[in-house]
């Protein structure tokens, strides 16, 4: 059975770090492109952060860039969402996901076929 299952969320202050981990199994991630998406309470699900399948190309949304950071451990079967410098408006539900999408889909979640269940955010004072 696919499962994807992120954890590392909370509550921290403003400038403060989280690590967000989402770890896959019954598949292996080599074989797809994964996101970070979030969704804050009325707003839209949006992108933040794609790793291509070999996890040599990654990109991120431009308000997350320099501050937020992608990557996969193979052997672990799990990919992290390092979160530096946070900013209230980064509190949201993450979500990771993991699909198929060509160059011009990657970054609508609408591409995106496995979710996991998503982590709680909170950048407050």
């Amino acid at each position: 059975q696919l499962q994807l299952v992120e954890s590392g969320g909370g509550l921290v202050q403003p400038g403060g770090s989280l690590r967000l981990s989402c770890a896959a199994s019954g598949f292996s991630l080599d074989y797809y492109v994964i996101g970070w998406f979030r969704q804050a309470p009325g707003k839209e699900r949006e992108g933040v952060s794609w790793l291509s399948s070999s996890g040599d190309s990654a990109n991120y949304a431009d308000s997350v860039k320099g501050r937020f950071t992608i990557s996969r451990d193979n052997a672990k079967n799990t990919v992290y969402l390092q979160m530096n410098s946070l900013k209230p408006e980064d509190t949201a539900v993450y979500y990771c996901a993991v699909g198929r999408p060509n160059i011009a889909t990657m970054t609508s979640y609408r591409s995106y076929d496995y979710w996991g269940q998503g982590t709680q955010v909170t950048v407050s004072s």
